[in-house]
């Protein structure tokens, strides 16, 4: 039913190719059910007459026919993949665009492995069904019951041989399907994980080439692939029956017709052109269930991948977006969290708990704490990256779940723990946070965030190539770019999110005060773990276990929270940095 519904609701769009393709196919089948009844003529009124005209008249015939039928089963043929490839594309929109939708809730529960499978090779497998019914579900029926018509026609004597072989035929299929259906789900699971594997190691093979872990991996990686080759080979051996149970059918059927329509013949009862006629007639009804065979075949596989695809069309975002502009835009930047309290599902606690400040613009307020207290988790909520399970994230008053995706990217630029890069150049990424920006205020954004030295010594500067994931550059290098990128969107509210870690302590010195300046007139929030980034910011907040312990400038919080100490004690003495 997914399927069906699926596919209904993709191809609407399309009806007039539909149409196009059912009425070519039906003027092609019409015409290829008539080639043998002309052949019998020719073969009862021509050949056994010695009637040359007939022959030739009936010929010209034949070959008109013929010609009909090639026009417009190209035709159909034509429209069909071209309504088939419609469908796909608009399906892999949808779901790109869905996926796109989804928060980041949503995303972690699928998983990034089957995502990219159902975006594609689910969608490929629908596709595929799609092409095929319309080539051959189409011209399947009326090619069996115009055959079966035709065939009673020319002797209903033999017409036994029809109601027995077609039969034993669909029986063979109902099996072959019923055995097929879990192994096309077990399958596409299969390569759910086998894309999740290659996914992990292509992107962390630096880690398993720095502890060495290449065996492991490939071991994981063996025993993934023996999932979906058993599985494979499963589905192979039914195919592999298949296609011998079809043909052994055909044989037996075309053996018995030439038997018992012999002795037809030799008594009298029919001509040796209306033997040859139902002989063809009979083939055809059987290539065309075969070839409907072939088509159910994937019938399977493809209900299983439409229900996939179903399933993330039909997710809900856990946000609920605002579509139109209500409010108007923050243009202060002052961040307020009041009594937030926020949690993963299935968590035993909350990662917040009843949180509240607020960060004015103007200032830098950073937040400490250990691992695990909730730092990253908080500066998510500014962006709405996740939604607070209680209480209210605001800016200049307006709480983000009242703003739309475009205000809150106009307003708020962050610049991720995981700095990422898109293959492309270093412009091109730069641009993703202004994409009309100058060449000049790419170059000085790159000076703010102490990134102009290298991309200058690069050989093509701002057209050098990045890969995907920034892999062919340094990890400083990526923060600094992904630093740069931020600048350029000029936001109100600049969140960063432990993003000088992988500085080395003077660039970061060189950063944060080229950044002051930058940023003098905007809100700042630091998540850091390296107490010498956050000694001149205006207010520090120490999380510990989702609460805020801890509040004031370095020197209160070095007299006042003993929480404080001890991330400093862990860094260098109390005296060193009083």
């Amino acid at each position: 039913m997914a399927l069906l519904t699926l596919v209904l609701h993709h191809a609407r769009p399309y009806t007039r190719w539909i149409v196009a393709v059912f009425v070519l196919q039906l003027v092609s089948t019409i015409a290829a059910l008539y080639l043998p009844s002309l052949n019998a003529q020719i073969i009862d009124k021509g050949i056994s007459t010695g009637d040359t005209d007939f022959i030739w008249s009936t010929g010209m015939t034949m070959l008109t026919v013929c010609l009909v039928q090639v026009v417009t089963a190209i035709g159909g043929i034509y429209f069909g993949a071209r309504t088939a490839m419609a469908v796909g594309r608009d399906l892999r929109r949808d779901v790109y665009r869905k996926v796109d939708s989804l928060s980041a809730l949503e995303l972690s529960r699928f998983g990034s492995g089957t995502l990219i499978t159902r975006g594609t090779n689910d969608v490929q497998q629908v596709q595929l069904l799609v092409l095929m019914t319309l080539n051959f579900m189409v011209s399947t029926p009326i090619m069996c019951i115009g055959g079966i018509i035709m065939a009673l026609r020319e002797d209903i004597g033999l017409s036994w041989l029809v109601w027995v072989s077609v039969p034993v035929l669909l029986v063979i299929v109902g099996v072959l399907v019923s055995l097929l259906m879990p192994l096309f789900r077990l399958m596409q699971e299969r390569i759910d994980g086998i894309n999740t594997v290659l996914r992990e190691q292509i992107i962390g093979i630096r880690v398993v080439r720095a502890f060495v872990r290449e065996p492991f991996e490939s071991e994981r990686y063996r025993l993934a692939n023996e999932k979906i080759t058993r599985v494979s080979v499963k589905v192979g051996n039914l195919f592999v029956l298949m296609f011998p149970a079809i043909m052994m059918v055909m044989h037996l059927a075309t053996a018995a017709v030439l038997w018992f329509g012999g002795h037809r013949v030799a008594d009298g009862e029919m001509e040796i052109g209306s033997l040859t006629a139902f002989l063809q007639y009979l083939l055809q009804i059987l290539v065309a269930l075969m070839m409907g065979v072939f088509m159910t075949m994937m019938i399977p596989r493809a209900v299983v991948c439409a229900e996939r695809i179903r399933e993330v069309l039909t997710t809900d975002s856990s946000q609920a977006l605002v579509a139109d502009e209500k409010l108007p835009t923050p243009t202060r930047g002052r961040v307020r969290f009041e009594n937030v309290t926020f949690g993963y599902p299935g968590a035993e606690r909350p990662v917040l708990d009843n949180v509240s400040f607020t960060a004015e613009p103007g200032q830098t307020t950073a937040i400490v704490g250990s691992t695990g207290s909730g730092k990253t988790s908080l500066l998510n909520l500014v962006p709405r990256l996740y939604d607070a399970g209680a209480g209210t994230v605001s800016i200049d008053g307006a709480s983000v779940t009242d703003l739309t995706r475009g205000q809150i990217s106009r307003v708020v630029g962050l610049v991720p723990q995981k700095p990422y890069l898109f293959s492309g150049t270093v412009g091109s990424n730069l641009r993703f946070g202004r994409a009309d920006a100058t060449e000049h205020e790419l170059w000085n954004a790159l000076r703010i965030a102490q990134g102009d030295d290298f991309v200058r010594d690069m050989k093509r500067g701002l057209d050098e190539p990045i890969a995907q994931g920034g892999t062919n550059v340094s990890g400083g290098q990526r923060q600094r770019l992904c630093i740069a990128r931020a600048l350029l969107a000029t936001p109100r509210v600049y969140l960063f999110d432990d993003s000088f870690s992988a500085l080395d302590v003077t660039t970061d010195a060189r950063l944060r005060a080229a950044l002051a300046g930058a940023t003098h007139d905007a809100t700042v929030i630091i998540v850091a773990q390296r107490i010498s980034t956050v000694t001149n910011a205006d207010q520090i907040l120490v999380l510990d276990n989702g609460r805020i312990v801890g509040r004031g400038t370095h020197e209160e919080l070095l007299e006042s929270s003993e929480t404080y100490q001890e991330i400093v004690r862990s860094q260098l003495s109390v005296e060193a940095v009083a």
